[in-house]
């Protein structure tokens, strides 16, 4: 599956990735890659519940076993956390919460993620399947009042 941000975000992170040296700081970049995905991946339309916390579990073993800075990690750990089905946050608040931490090491991939922020969110509600038919509020006032 893929979302419409994706690629942008891929490009930047990518060329800070590359851009970066060995050692924490490129594990941090790596590490934050794998949470844009996985938080890209949980927006509309998202997997099944199921899949998404199996994904979950996969990135956050992943993300564990890297040697990132202190402050990246516990960030990662957390919008991984908020990502989960049960807790049920919007990917594009969880995007929007790396913003800050992204920026202390990879400016770059910072601006892409708060780029994608916005893409992650859902769109606009339609019509409930339950709801009447009704017209709008100004259609039903009397007239004359």
């Amino acid at each position: 599956m893929s979302h419409p941000a994706l690629s942008s975000a891929d490009r930047a992170i990518a060329s800070a990735l590359a851009a970066s040296a060995r050692g924490p700081e490129r594990n941090g970049v790596f590490a934050l890659w794998l949470v844009v995905r996985a938080a890209l991946g949980a927006a509309p339309p998202a997997l099944a519940p199921a899949r998404q916390a199996e994904r979950l579990r996969a990135v956050a073993h992943r993300v564990r076993s890297l040697a990132a800075p202190a402050a990246m990690r516990r960030s990662l750990a957390s919008a991984l956390a908020e990502l989960a089905p049960s807790r049920g946050t919007a990917p594009s608040v969880v995007l929007s919460h790396l913003v800050a931490p992204a920026s202390e090491n990879c400016p770059v991939a910072a601006a892409a993620i708060q780029a994608a922020a916005p893409a992650a969110r859902p769109g606009p509600p339609g019509p409930h399947p339950g709801a009447p038919n009704m017209p709008p509020p100004a259609a039903r006032e009397p007239k004359g009042w």
